[in-house]
């Protein structure tokens, strides 16, 4: 392995802990389908760190935004 690679290695890594410890903090229902994803990403590190690389980053980006399945439970109009 070449030293770059290596770098790149660490970094993947760090955003990896910092991935998992964001996923750890996050409410039960939230928790377990971003674990899932999490995981997934994990597993794809170990065969191809560039391409779970950008995973990661869309992943971490997500983090950011918040939880994309809002709770709709009263705010629906009724039908005609």
């Amino acid at each position: 392995m070449a030293a770059d690679d290596r770098l790149e290695d660490d970094e993947l890594a760090r955003r990896l802990r910092e991935a998992h410890r964001r996923v750890r903090m996050l409410p039960a229902h939230d928790k377990e389908r971003l674990a899932r994803r999490y995981l997934s990403i994990c597993d794809q590190a170990k065969r191809d760190p560039k391409r779970a690389a950008a995973r990661l980053e869309t992943f971490l980006a997500s983090l950011e935004d918040g939880p994309s399945d809002t709770p709709r439970e009263g705010l629906d109009t009724p039908g005609d």
